[in-house]
């Protein structure tokens, strides 16, 4: 006799097997009868008090609002969601051949405004990857912009929202194919990937991140977040929230998927740009809101690992991440061990304008709804 634990993964598997045979059995492609894999657990079977306890909690965190996305944008057209495939011989697939951006549209309850942020920059960065990934493929910004308003508006979206902007090697031709080339728009509604409001705890991985001369960070590449799945599922495993990696010359290089920023004596430092970081756009926009609200400018330097143990206040910061508190590495805390002053002030001037609450820096905002 199979072991419980053997049993009630036979008994998953079973019901997965079935729910998507349910949506195969009219002959064409249809939305799946849940279209995320924690809701489709969730329902599969008989929940545990401690599991649901434990969902409940995840949810009036806000990571990720579970609510239904009905189309993507997958090779020039808008299509249903569950429409939205490659094949599994694509090189994408096998070798994680893609590049993408993440982007963020924030909605500004008062004026019933939705309004897609920066998006030249993130043409831009895109096509440089796209460039070092030797794709032939270039993006314009109104192609772009073009399809994510069209996106936006096909979905009813009145809430703020991360897309994946992605260029992939689609066919089935081998690791050094440079096409045929697909696009896709991925979108997710959700507001803050992590707790915002009481902070976070980080590890210094010993996972340390790619250098500039094996697998660039520069490059914005699926495949590159292996190395911070590493670091994020080690960090999870040993009771932490997040990760912090350090580069191969053991300076503080960024987070998974997010750049950091620490305040040591009233000042704001972060790592160079060669410390084998992504050359962020939040990164950028808050230099620029530092200098303004604070009239004095970011500090690039390398960083210690120890200066995170020392410093009055750390968060991470991404177009996913926003501006995430960092409250505890290692185990001691950061400051107070609560999220700083500066970086509440900065976390306020951030959300003021990417939202349009303030109307400093239109250039940087695109409204999606003529209203």
């Amino acid at each position: 006799m199979r072991p419980p634990s053997v049993q009630a993964k036979s008994t998953f598997r079973k019901r997965i097997l079935f729910l998507t045979s349910l949506n195969r059995r009219a002959g064409e492609p249809k939305e799946p009868a849940f279209d995320n894999p924690w809701v489709l657990f969730y329902h599969s079977r008989k929940k545990t008090p401690e599991e649901s306890a434990e969902k409940d909690a995840f949810m009036k965190k806000d990571h990720w609002e579970r609510g239904k996305i009905e189309y993507l944008f997958f090779n020039g057209e808008i299509v249903p969601y569950a429409n939205a495939v490659i094949h599994i011989t694509s090189p994408a697939y096998r070798y994680g051949a893609m590049v993408f951006e993440g982007i963020r549209a924030y909605w500004n309850e008062s004026r019933r405004q939705l309004y897609l942020f920066r998006i030249p920059e993130h043409c831009r960065r895109l096509n440089q990857s796209l460039k070092m990934s030797r794709m032939d493929l270039e993006i314009k910004e109104e192609e772009m912009e073009g399809n994510l308003i069209a996106l936006l508006r096909k979905n009813g979206i009145q809430q703020t929202v991360h897309f994946i902007y992605s260029a992939y090697i689609g066919g089935d031709g081998p690791m050094s194919s440079k096409g045929p080339i697909g696009s896709a728009i991925e979108l997710r509604r959700f507001s803050h990937m992590v707790d915002v409001e009481n902070g976070i705890r980080c590890a210094v991985s010993n996972w340390r991140r790619n250098s500039d001369e094996s697998s660039p960070m520069r490059i914005k590449a699926a495949a590159n977040y292996h190395n911070s799945r590493f670091a994020l599922l080690q960090a999870k495993q040993d009771g932490y929230d997040n990760a912090i990696l350090l580069n191969q010359r053991g300076k503080v290089s960024e987070g998974p998927g997010a750049c950091v920023f620490m305040v040591r004596d009233g000042r704001f430092v972060t790592p160079g740009i060669d410390s084998d970081i992504l050359e962020s756009i939040t990164r950028d926009t808050l230099k620029i809101l530092i200098q303004e609200r604070f009239g004095f400018p970011v500090t690039e330097r390398s960083v210690d690992r120890t200066e995170l143990y020392i410093a009055d206040e750390l968060f991470f910061c991404g177009s996913g991440y926003e501006i995430a508190p960092i409250v505890n590495v290692d185990g001691l805390p950061v400051g107070s061990g609560k999220p700083g002053e500066l970086t509440r002030q900065l976390m306020k001037a951030y959300g003021d304008v990417v939202t349009g609450e303030t109307a400093d820096h239109g250039e940087w905002r695109i409204p999606v709804y003529d209203l």
